[in-house]
């Protein structure tokens, strides 16, 4: 990890001291930040800091963020829901950043590739301004997929990764590059306060019926009695891991000590093919589906696994814990009342 022996202590938005290692808050409470907000991560995200008492900011333009997910803690008198897009500045006064707003599916984000890219770097921008100003401390969530179809297995976090620049995957990939390096040069430059972490695949409740992710469409496929589409030949495989575990691990990143800059893996180092999973959703879902198999898309990984070593060591031994068929019952069981 990259050590910045220059960064300033400064002083809270509630007055309290800090230091290197962290606040000191009234309270114990901070005021939080949370770009991309009501969408699926984002919504977990905010859940669990309200329930801890935070103040939270949810920020979201519902791109692919929606209000229903977010609609338990609408009234809580420690959330504030706003409309606004990343790409344009925004003001206030705040201890922390999540910074998740980016569409993370490729229907999503292929959709308006050079608005995905703007979002990921002027977002980025935007929120380290922010952070810089009031010096609050600020997550990137990253993505496993900067590291584009690997030749090394698992990825560990020293890997500079395989990516097409050029593909229609690019403007998501090489965004979320772009984002990294921002971060850490603000935080070379400018002793802003950072962290990052890059996301494997992730599901679970409050996923969307239609972002083109494996285990949603194999979910709605099943639960709909349509064909479970699997692309390629169903031998590449995948991390999954259930939400509740990510959201953990995001904030055991946020609350290390200000050296610890990441990037650090979240995600499941158990590695599943397309072909088990789509047999194990058509168990759980109780489906008369066929399987059916098509062309691959062009660079999609054909392996995804995370080391998780890194974070196993530095977040007080975070690992997944929530079992795949647990995880999907969870899952399906959220897809089968709202589909």
């Amino acid at each position: 990890m990259t050590e910045n022996p220059t960064a300033p202590t400064t002083t809270g938005v509630y007055g309290a001291a800090e230091s290197s290692g962290g606040r000191s808050y009234r309270n114990g409470m901070k005021r939080i930040l949370i770009t991309g907000g009501a969408g699926f991560i984002g919504s977990h995200l905010c859940e669990r800091l309200v329930a801890e008492g935070h103040d939270v900011i949810c920020l979201d333009n519902y791109f692919t963020g929606r209000k229903t997910n977010v609609r338990e803690l609408i009234g809580h008198h420690n959330f504030e829901l706003v409309r606004h897009d990343v790409t344009t500045p925004y003001f206030v006064e705040v201890d922390e950043v999540y910074n998740l707003a980016c569409p993370a599916s490729p229907i999503h984000y292929q959709y308006n590739p050079i608005k995905t890219t703007k979002t990921s770097v002027m977002g980025a921008i935007n929120m380290l301004g922010l952070a810089k100003r009031v010096k609050a401390r600020i997550l990137q969530a990253s993505t496993s997929e900067v590291y584009g179809d690997p030749a090394v297995h698992p990825q560990p976090e020293d890997y500079w990764g395989n990516v097409n620049p050029i593909g229609l995957r690019s403007c998501y990939d090489e965004g979320k590059r772009c984002a990294e390096t921002l971060f850490m040069d603000y935080y070379r430059q400018n002793g802003v306060r950072i962290k990052i972490v890059r996301i494997f695949n992730t599901y679970g409740p409050r996923m969307s019926a239609n972002d083109g992710r494996v285990v949603s469409n194999f979910i709605v496929q099943a639960l709909r009695g349509e064909d479970i589409t699997i692309y390629g030949d169903g031998s590449q495989t995948r991390s999954f891991q259930y939400v509740d575990d990510l959201v953990e691990g995001m904030v055991r990143m946020m609350n290390t000590p200000d050296d610890i800059t990441g990037p650090v893996n979240l995600g499941n180092p158990d590695e599943f093919t397309m072909l088990s999973l789509a047999s194990l959703i058509k168990e759980l879902t109780g489906s008369s589906s066929e399987i059916v198999f098509r062309p691959l898309p062009a660079d999609d990984p054909r392996q995804r696994k995370p080391d998780i070593s890194l974070a196993h060591e530095l977040l007080d031994q975070w690992q997944p814990v929530t079992p795949l068929r647990e995880g999907l019952l969870k899952t399906i069981d959220y897809f089968d009342k709202t589909l």
